[in-house]
């Protein structure tokens, strides 16, 4: 394999090139006016860039060694250098996986035919955010990595943006850009102070800088800030639920799988630069990322609607990566090679796990809407009956998010577990084995949180008229989730296989400790699990055929079963969504401060009457838009000094002007 992979022409030219035609890809729709040929050619280009980037990657990733060009831009901000390192690489796979599949599902999911005012800029704006974030791993030169960040971060919110009618919408886009630009003023911070240490905007070699000096500090608190403001880490986390519940699906999937993960690398990045990190940086990391996993996943247990429920676990499982990273950075202070490498290679790993099993739900949630015409989960039921090969799919990525042999999901977070446990027998940080409980306690609501999820639409009866007539998604819908979830049962059962992807990044940031740890160790343990998971599918498997067998052979009888004492059950009196959480919610109501509406009920017949539980953004609603709006109340005098008439201006303009003089004097 690695024979093959090398000799590939110049890789580094071909995952570059392949981020460019991903780039231009929605062109040829603007001038295209046939309905649909620019969506298809944008797909074929996509795909075609995924089969070329992909395999650039690999290449690149095992071969361990640094691809470096300058391009001749002309600004007085140094070279402008692009460089393609193993961490760089690996974070190209997802990139690429995830652009072609979305591509080939809006083909289904949004076809041009009924969404002829929409679709072009989508198609456009799809490509330019791949484009972005692929160019962006390998931006080396700190004025240009921000500006493709703002092209990044542009891109997504004119997609977010897209059924811009809804009011709803418009606020998740208000949302986001006030999260995204205030990440982008730390980064202006950032950049400014590396180049300030540094001498150049070129980004700072790795290990070349002390974290000793006081400026240190301020890049470590504007890091965290700038890329956790993207990557969702809370109390950064506010533009997060609404954004990828308001998108479109395949947008939601980009988002989530892939972009997300451009704040970790850019905090994986920053903390390269420095070969002596204190330990006090770990320890945030690490508590910042338990915390942003266990509320995360709280906040996700308690929603209704089911792609605000996907969002929340986004930031559950982008808290279980920066735990790891946290946990690797503690080893790295601590000289601890082994607690470093396993937090490392489960926060990587665990990074490539997502970027499979959350665009395999949300894509499958765009199945959904699309078959039953609502994301709120009490309005579905039953639509398992409708579209088995979908239900089948998102059952797969249900139960990998979970963590759940033998699917990809419980690889990752199996290592994290391993290196907790390995403190028992460290002399020093014992105490990060008390991290172990807490992130069983997050697996176990991420299974009551998906339970809901897939009992809710899948099984029972349908509860409004658009679940009751579901219909099968097409080949150009169901074909990108079934490689997700192929991908998600690979890793699964060659877990010693995908660690040996994750290994060059990790002796990329941590080459001095990396060479320290007998990988091979860590391969056979997980081998021994590949098997365990073989025999669990065999196991699963024979069980499975033995029941058909019997069910085969046995003899039909067709009774009533017990109705609960009613005549004749309704769907109504089956659980929902909220009804099956609502324990769990109460766990958590101080946190999660839900609205409940309940009615007053008087008279021997009360009428019909409705209850609500709905959950509300905390941080959100009661922490910064209480903030805006005394702003907005404090300064609203100066909206009098804005009222169209041109001479005052003028005025304004000359006695701006004489104060200046009178100061230079």
């Amino acid at each position: 394999m690695h024979s093959a992979l090398q000799a590939l022409p110049d890789p580094a030219i071909l995952a570059i090139t392949a981020a460019l035609i991903t780039g231009f890809s929605g062109i040829p729709g603007i001038f295209l006016r046939r309905p649909g040929a620019g969506q298809i050619i944008a797909a074929i280009l996509t795909l075609l860039s995924a089969l070329v980037g992909i395999p650039a990657a690999l290449a690149l990733l095992f071969a361990k060694s640094t691809a470096t060009y300058i391009l001749n831009w002309g600004l007085p901000f140094g070279s402008c250098e692009l460089a393609i390192d193993p961490l760089s690489s690996f974070f190209l796979i997802p990139i690429f996986l995830v652009a072609a599949a979305g591509s080939l599902f809006a083909l289904g999911y949004w076809p041009a035919a009924e969404h002829r005012s929409t679709e072009c800029g989508l198609t456009f704006f799809y490509g330019i955010l791949a484009s972005s974030m692929a160019i962006l791993v390998t931006a080396r030169n700190g004025v240009f990595f921000l500006m493709v960040w703002e092209i990044m971060a542009l891109s997504a919110y004119f997609l977010l943006v897209t059924e811009h009618e809804s009011e709803g919408v418009r606020r998740a886009g208000i949302v986001y850009l006030i999260a995204t630009h205030t990440g982008s003023a730390a980064l202006y911070v950032l950049f400014s102070l590396l180049a300030a240490q540094s001498g150049s905007f070129l980004l700072p070699a790795a290990g070349s800088l002390s974290a000793l000096p006081p400026a240190a500090m301020v890049i470590a608190v504007a890091t965290f800030v700038g890329f956790g403001a993207k990557a969702g880490i809370m109390p950064f986390h506010i533009w997060l639920p609404s954004a990828h519940a308001n998108a479109p699906s395949h947008v939601s999937a980009m988002m989530s799988g892939v972009m997300l993960k451009m704040g970790l690398y850019g905090i994986f990045r920053t903390l390269t630069f420095f070969h002596d990190p204190p330990l006090l940086w770990g320890a945030v990391l690490t508590v910042a990322g338990i915390s942003s996993a266990l509320l995360g996943i709280a906040f996700a247990v308690a929603q209704r609607d089911m792609k605000r429920l996907l969002a929340c676990s986004s930031i559950e499982n982008i808290g279980i990566i920066t735990t790891g990273l946290g946990v690797a950075m503690m080893g790295v202070s601590s000289h601890n090679a082994p607690l470093a490498y396993l937090g490392m290679a489960g926060a990587l790993l665990h990074i490539l796990n997502h970027s499979f099993f959350k665009p395999l739900l949300f894509l499958g949630s765009g199945v959904i809407i699309h078959a039953a015409g609502t994301r709120e989960m009490n309005l579905m039921g039953g639509l398992a009956k409708g579209m088995p090969r979908a239900a089948l799919l998102f059952l797969v990525g249900s139960v990998a998010i979970c963590g759940i042999p033998p699917l990809n999901g419980f690889v990752s977070e199996f290592l994290l577990y391993f290196g907790f446990f390995y403190q028992l027998q460290a002399p020093s940080l014992v105490y990060l084995v008390l991290l172990a409980p807490l992130l069983a306690l997050v697996g176990g609501l991420a299974v009551v949180a998906f339970t809901k999820l897939y009992s809710s639409v899948f099984l029972g009866t349908p509860r409004s008229h658009g679940a009751a007539h579901p219909h099968e998604a097409g080949p150009a819908m169901l074909l990108p989730m079934g490689l997700f979830a192929l991908l998600c049962l690979l890793v699964g059962l060659l877990p010693q296989q995908a660690l040996r992807l994750v290994a060059p990044a990790i002796t990329s940031f941590m080459p001095q400790m990396s060479t320290a740890v007998n990988a091979a160790e860590y391969g056979a343990l997980l081998g021994r699990i590949s098997l365990m998971a073989l025999i669990l599918i065999m196991l699963a498997a024979a069980v499975t055929l033995f029941w058909w067998w019997r069910l085969g052979s046995a003899r039909v009888n067709s009774a009533p079963t017990w109705g609960c004492g009613y005549q004749r059950g309704t769907s109504r009196i089956q659980y929902g969504a909220t009804s099956f959480s609502e324990l769990a919610v109460s766990v958590f109501n101080g946190i999660i401060r839900q609205r409940i509406t309940r009615p007053k009920l008087s008279g021997l017949f009360p009428g019909p009457a409705d209850c609500d539980d709905r959950p509300t953004e905390t941080v959100l609603e009661n922490v910064i838009a209480p903030v805006f709006t005394f702003a907005g109340v404090s300064f609203a005098f100066l909206r009098r000094l804005q009222h169209g008439q041109m001479h005052v201006y003028m005025i304004y303009i000359f006695v701006t002007l004489f104060i200046l003089m009178l100061w230079a004097h």
